[in-house]
C-alpha cells in the first residue's frame, strides 16, 4: 500500500497542479465556460492511461513464467528511467510551468475551438498519468495484496485531489516546493529498489547468469517473508540476503541520482507579470 500511495500522491499532485493552473487562468480571464473542455481532456487522458494499464496487466498474464519475469524486469528498468528523467525535468522546469501553461491556453483559445483545450488538458495530464501507470505496473510485481495496492493508489489520488483543491481556491498555502523536494527523494529510493529488484526478475528469466555473492544475511533480524520484510521490499527494495549485483545497482543508482536531484538548481521564474489568482505556487522540485 505504501508504494502505490506514495506514487499516486506525488504524481497526483503534479496533475492537480496542472489542473489548478489551467482552471485558475480560465477563471481569471472570464472563460469558465471552457471548464467542461478541460475536464473532458482529463477524462480522455484517464481512459487512455487506464487502457494502457489494463493492457500491460493482461499482456503480463498471457506470458509464461520466464517471459513474465523478463517483461516485469525490463518494465522496472524502463520505469526507473522514465521516473528519473521526469523528476529531474520537473525540478528544472517547475518554476516556469505556470507561464508556459497559460501561454498554451491563450494559443488554444486563439484557435476558436474548444477541442484545442481538450487536447491541451489531455496531453498535459496524460503525460503524468502514463508515468504513474508505468511506475505502478513496475511496482506491482512485488505486491503482496492486489486489494491493498489499489487502496493505496486510490488514497494517494484522493489526497492529491484535496491538495489540488486547496491550490485552486487559494484557501491555504500549500508548501509545494518542500513537498516535491521530499517526495522526489522518496521516489528515488523507490526507483533504486525497483532497479535492484529488476535484476532478480531478469535472473529468474535466465537473462542474467550470475548475480554474484551475497555479502550479508539479515534474515534472522528482518525476514524477507515477514510482513515488515515484504513491506520494505516493495517500498525500498529490501532483501535480507542481497546479491552483489543488487547492492552495486542500488547504491550505484541512488547516490548519483540523489546528488543530481538535490544539487540541480530549480529553473528561474520567468520575468513576465504574475497574477496571484492565476499562478499557483511553484513546485520547485
Amino acid at each position: 500500500m505504501g508504494f502505490s500511495f506514495l506514487v499516486t500522491l506525488r504524481e497526483g499532485v503534479e496533475m492537480a497542479l496542472i489542473l489548478a493552473i489551467l482552471l485558475g487562468y480560465l477563471r481569471s480571464i472570464g472563460q469558465k465556460r471552457y471548464f467542461p473542455a478541460i475536464w473532458t481532456g482529463v477524462a480522455v487522458a484517464a481512459v487512455i492511461c487506464i487502457a494502457i494499464g489494463i493492457g500491460l496487466a493482461v499482456a503480463s498474464r498471457e506470458l509464461d513464467g520466464g517471459m513474465v519475469a523478463a517483461f516485469e524486469g525490463f518494465g522496472m528498468v524502463f520505469a526507473v528511467i522514465v521516473l528519473t528523467g521526469m523528476a529531474l525535468w520537473m525540478k528544472k522546469q517547475a518554476a516556469g510551468i505556470s507561464s508556459e501553461l497559460r501561454s498554451q491556453v491563450d494559443r488554444a483559445l486563439g484557435t476558436g475551438f474548444a477541442v484545442a483545450l481538450v487536447l491541451l488538458a489531455a496531453t498535459s495530464v496524460g503525460r503524468e498519468g502514463l508515468e504513474t501507470v508505468l511506475f505502478l505496473f513496475a511496482g506491482s510485481a512485488n505486491m503482496e495484496s492486489g486489494f491493498d495496492y489499489l487502496v493505496g493508489g486510490a488514497l494517494g489520488f484522493a489526497v492529491a485531489a484535496l491538495i489540488g483543491f486547496i491550490i485552486y481556491t487559494g484557501s491555504a498555502r500549500f508548501p509545494l516546493k518542500l513537498f516535491f523536494q521530499v517526495s522526489g527523494v522518496a521516489l528515488l529510493f523507490l526507483a533504486a529498489g525497483l532497479l535492484a529488484n529488476s535484476v532478480v526478475e531478469l535472473y529468474e528469466a535466465t537473462l542474467i547468469g550470475d548475480l554474484g555473492s551475497r555479502p550479508w544475511d539479515t534474515e534472522s533480524w528482518i525476514s524477507i517473508t515477514s510482513d515488515l520484510g515484504k513491506f520494505l521490499n516493495t517500498l525500498v527494495g529490501y532483501d535480507s540476503a542481497p546479491s552483489l549485483m543488487q547492492i552495486v545497482l542500488y547504491w550505484g543508482y541512488l547516490l548519483p541520482a540523489l546528488a543530481v536531484f538535490l544539487l540541480l538548481p530549480s529553473g528561474k521564474r520567468p520575468a513576465a507579470r504574475r497574477s496571484p489568482e492565476t499562478d499557483a505556487p511553484p513546485a520547485g522540485a
